[in-house]
């Protein structure tokens, strides 16, 4: 008996235009009734080819993932996908879902994360789509996507319950076949490719100690396979290790002020020689040493730098790239490698073309991404061993092979500051006055530097020659000192400013100022001009990195 029907809706939902990551709302907002199935119906309406083929479904595990992807199921069925790859408990990491996706041939992946974003019933929740090369949908779908939530008034769906799947197998839902995989496996073992897993296993056992907090998000279960069963490391290297649907009451944002105890371990304490962390759904990183925090912009510069000691990577260099407001600290690796660097905005599908026409190999974001060819997403997991592959073969410590990178090739210094779920209004009103600055600004004199150009950044991408526009306001100043200013779409309440501050200095400089002191003059001067900290009502950011 055929059991699809057509559920309808007393009227569209209009607020489902999807941000540079996906589609993010409060968990209670996608509880809503047909809230989630709406746009889910509005992805496979825009995408061709859809019967028969196989898609990847999975997520971060926060709360109501399980109940999203039975939803999904569901709605895949009465669209008569052929196959739906899902994992065991339906924990699947972005990276993992595009490692998936392309090695699955898989048509599309539906990844189920609000990313760094705050879990349980009163967190977010979020849903994005990753395309058939295993990256983020690209702009063009996305607004597709939008356009057809705009005016939706029903959807297919599939009345028969999905059997559970706690455990790898699989079942049949009318024509459609499910298959539950480990999730796990297919994710380590291409890390196995990339890295010399015991070179770090002989570094680590050799009295260097580390740790790793999964913030009680995704990456518990394969951080657990890599270090300790692979490895070979005691479950004593790992913190927050079980995904919980609340994280735990965790912000999962792996960063100074949210991965507060982990930066404690290795900053005041000092009880490690490593530490790392990673994000809700395992796609960000941090980096720490024993008294050192390493920015994300000079992680992606060290790791360019190194290449040739990561087995994956050795002679395969094609180029760099990095989102606008990451620090130039990569440019200057660029040069010396004599490899192309491109900058383009922030949003991990901005690197998919220059990927897959192989003009990068690496690629990162200030905001705690890197990632490579080796998938379509930025990779947390990845990042933490390609940092210990740097270090088994150096042998040295982090901080020593901070100071040896920035002696070589000159330090940038940089910081971030988040002013977190400002009123969407206040937000708007610094950033249109800043835009209004901006024409009066240039060859004029700002924090005693001179402004070589102020604008909009704009983004022609260099394959398919599609144009990106309004990607954020920059002050761009002699002697490579720049100050940005973004608004964030990753937040759920209210707005979240982001200002960026850097200034660099010559390798033969002095390199050990405190970057908040050596960045003090534009920080200052830019609250003068826009009276952010009057506006706000905020003393200091919400977080500074």
């Amino acid at each position: 008996m055929d059991k699809v029907t057509h559920i309808n809706i007393k009227k569209p939902f209009k607020d489902q235009k999807p941000g540079t990551s996906g589609l993010r709302k409060s968990t209670l907002q996608f509880q809503e009734p047909h809230y989630l199935e709406i746009f889910v119906e509005s992805v496979l309406r825009q995408i061709n080819n859809l019967e028969g083929s196989t898609l990847i479904v999975g997520g971060d595990g926060r709360y109501g993932n399980k109940k999203a992807i039975k939803k999904i199921i569901q709605i895949c069925a009465a669209h008569n996908v052929g196959k739906i790859i899902i994992t065991k408990d339906g924990f699947l990491s972005t990276p993992a879902a595009s490692n998936l996706i392309r090695k699955r041939n898989a048509l599309l992946g539906i990844i189920l994360s609000a990313s760094h974003n705050p879990g349980g019933v009163n967190g977010d929740f979020g849903i994005k789509v990753n395309i058939s090369n295993g990256g983020p949908a690209p702009e063009k779908l996305t607004n597709q996507i939008y356009r057809c939530s705009q005016s939706l008034l029903e959807y297919k769906f599939y009345d028969f319950p999905v059997p559970d799947f706690a455990s790898q197998g699989s079942f049949k839902i009318k024509e459609m076949f499910v298959e539950i995989i480990d999730g796990v496996e297919e994710y380590v073992s291409l890390m196995e490719k990339i890295f010399d897993l015991d070179q770090i296993g002989d570094y680590l056992q050799n009295d260097f100690s580390i740790i790793f907090d999964a913030m009680n998000a995704v990456t518990g279960p394969y951080a657990r396979e890599l270090f300790v069963n692979k490895i070979g490391l005691s479950e004593n290297c790992l913190m927050n290790s079980t995904p919980l649907p609340n994280f735990g009451n965790l912000h999962p944002d792996p960063n100074l002020t949210y991965a507060n105890k982990l930066a404690d371990l290795l900053l005041n304490k000092r009880s490690f020689d490593f530490g790392a962390a990673c994000d809700g759904d395992g796609d960000r990183n941090m980096i720490l040493g024993r008294s050192c925090f390493v920015n994300p912009s000079d992680s992606l510069a060290v790791i360019t730098a190194n290449t040739n000691l990561i087995p994956g990577y050795k002679n395969a260099m094609t180029g760099v790239a990095r989102s606008m407001p990451t620090s130039m600290a990569v440019d200057c690796v660029a040069k010396e490698l004599n490899i192309p660097c491109y900058e383009t905005p922030t949003g991990w599908k901005f690197f998919g073309n220059l990927l897959d026409s192989d003009k990068i190999t690496i690629c990162g974001e200030e905001s705690f991404g890197t990632g490579s060819n080796h998938v379509r997403e930025k990779d947390g997991l990845w990042a933490v061993l390609f940092w210990l592959q740097i270090l088994a073969a150096k042998k040295c410590s982090v901080m020593d092979l901070m100071n040896q990178h920035w002696s070589k090739f000159g330090r940038n210094y940089y910081s971030r500051h988040d002013y977190e779920a400002i009123p969407s209004g206040i937000a708007n009103q610094i950033y249109e006055n800043l835009e209004s600055l901006l024409p009066n600004l240039k060859n004029e004199k700002f924090s005693n530097s001179l402004v070589l150009d102020a604008d909009n950044f704009s983004y022609e991408d260099p394959i398919d020659k599609t144009i990106s526009t309004n990607q954020g306001l920059r002050i761009i100043l002699e002697n490579n000192s720049r100050i940005i200013l973004r608004l964030s779409g990753t937040g759920t309440k209210g707005s979240t400013l982001r200002l960026y501050f850097e200034k660099s200095s010559l390798s033969n400089g002095k390199l050990d100022l405190n970057p908040q002191m050596a960045l003090q003059d534009l920080i200052t001067s830019l609250d003068d001009l826009l009276n952010i900290s009057t506006l706000t009502k905020m003393n200091r950011p919400t977080v500074i990195t």
